[in-house]
């Protein structure tokens, strides 16, 4: 992988597979979703080098990710890994919580009485 000194964020993000498109990635800079170093990234031409620190919100999802190297064309997902390195993160309490096994998830025949309860129906 040749070493380059710095990369457009929206090629990076491209390059890292953060986005599926440049198009995509600028997307994300437009709306506010992307910061380096704390600060909110206001062009899409905003340069990022070996060592900065992006906060992606992606989705309900907030990623905060170290740039490591960055490569003059996009490859692979082992090579887009390697671009990066992320923060372990916590996930919020509403996340935490279990979901139920379906063995323990209503049948067809509790939905039902589910239902007539919520119409207000006995029985």
């Amino acid at each position: 992988m040749p070493d380059l000194d710095a990369q457009r964020i929206d090629k990076w993000l491209w390059h890292a597979r953060f986005a599926r498109t440049r198009t995509a990635a600028q997307r994300l800079i437009a709306e506010g979703s992307v910061r380096v170093n704390r600060e909110k990234v206001a062009a899409s031409s905003r340069q990022v080098r070996a060592g900065d620190v992006l906060t992606l919100a992606l989705g309900r999802d907030v990623r905060v990710v170290t740039v490591m190297a960055i490569v003059e064309r996009r490859g692979g997902a082992e090579i887009a890994r390697e671009l990066y390195s992320e923060e372990e993160r916590t996930a919020p309490a509403a996340v935490l919580t279990p979901v139920p096994s379906p063995a323990e998830r209503p049948d067809r025949r509790d939905r039902r009485a589910i239902a007539a309860l919520k119409r207000g129906e006995e029985g």
